[in-house]
């Protein structure tokens, strides 16, 4: 299933915009960043690209509720939620309630991974929750305002003369995702979670951008928390359904596709960089992972 995905066209998210809206949504729009409020009739448009964009996508929900069909399971938002689109997921928009509002932000995929602080709230906060996970957090209100606020502030800029304007949504962006890794530090602690097991839990969060290419055992990390590998396995587990390999692998991915976007190393010299055995090992773990191989992945990312 996961490498059929990759099969359908994918779109950047001004091909993405077009398609769906038709005309640009401000002077001068570059495509690597916009913010928008939207309502039930605007949303419903996106089903002409069935949600095949090359774009990471934050929608918060300020009133009504919408269904849509997300990966081929059904998925409902209200209000108060967080959707959180992953690049290439396929999304239909079933139905929704006539006064559903919302504000999105959506951020070209390669535009994301710029700063290495963005790539490591990226990996920590959106892609588990993405791609392994139902997409959507649940507010509370102050968190609510809070991101309403952050999201706000992006569209005040992005239609501003501000001559340091791309640097300042990049700054912001790199603020809206440090909130979210906050957010969803907070939802283990709103589901109930025992003190130690939310310690063990965030703490190896914040482990893992620092140590990850050297350290891929979990007995490291079960180190470093003074805790053993099976409970901190089953730790991970509990809080967030994934395993701690799950993790580490989403670290290794992303690192992946910023190198094979950004850099000119060759896919020999990336998988040596990413400790990989050999470079036959890194193509497997690729395709695995994305549906592709690297090869093909930078000449399309390239291409976008």
């Amino acid at each position: 299933m996961e490498n059929n995905l990759y099969l359908c066209p994918m779109y950047t998210l001004k091909e993405w915009w077009y398609l769906a809206m038709g005309s640009e949504p401000y002077k001068d729009w570059d495509g690597k960043m916009l913010c928008s409020e939207s309502n039930l009739e605007k949303t419903q448009k996106t089903n002409v690209t069935q949600g095949f964009a090359a774009c990471y996508s934050f929608t918060l929900v300020t009133q009504g509720w919408l269904r849509m069909r997300y990966n081929d399971r059904e998925l409902m938002i209200r209000e108060g939620d967080l959707y959180i689109y992953s690049p290439g997921l396929a999304v239909t928009i079933l139905d929704g309630s006539d006064d559903y509002k919302s504000i999105c932000l959506m951020v070209d995929e390669f535009t994301s991974l710029e700063s290495p602080t963005v790539r490591d709230m990226v990996s920590l906060a959106y892609l588990p929750l993405a791609q392994l996970s139902t997409p959507t957090v649940r507010l509370q209100p102050e968190q609510t305002i809070t991101f309403e606020r952050r999201m706000r502030e992006i569209i005040d800029y992005q239609q501003s003369d501000n001559a340091y304007k791309d640097k300042l949504l990049r700054m912001l962006f790199a603020v809206f995702m440090v909130e979210l890794q906050n957010a969803l530090e907070l939802s283990v602690t709103h589901h109930h979670v025992p003190p130690r097991v939310e310690e063990i839990f965030i703490g190896f969060n914040r482990l893992l951008p620092e140590f990850f290419l050297q350290h891929r055992d979990i007995r490291f990390y079960a180190d470093k928390l003074c805790v053993s590998d099976d409970y901190l396995s089953r730790i991970v587990k509990r809080v967030s359904g994934r395993t701690v390999g799950d993790y580490i692998n989403q670290m290794l991915m992303l690192e992946a596709c910023y190198l094979l976007h950004k850099s000119n190393l060759s896919i020999a010299q990336i998988s040596n960089r990413l400790r990989f055995s050999e470079a036959a090992a890194f193509t497997r773990f690729f395709i695995r992972m994305k549906g592709m191989t690297p090869k093909e992945f930078r000449k399309s990312s390239f291409f976008i």
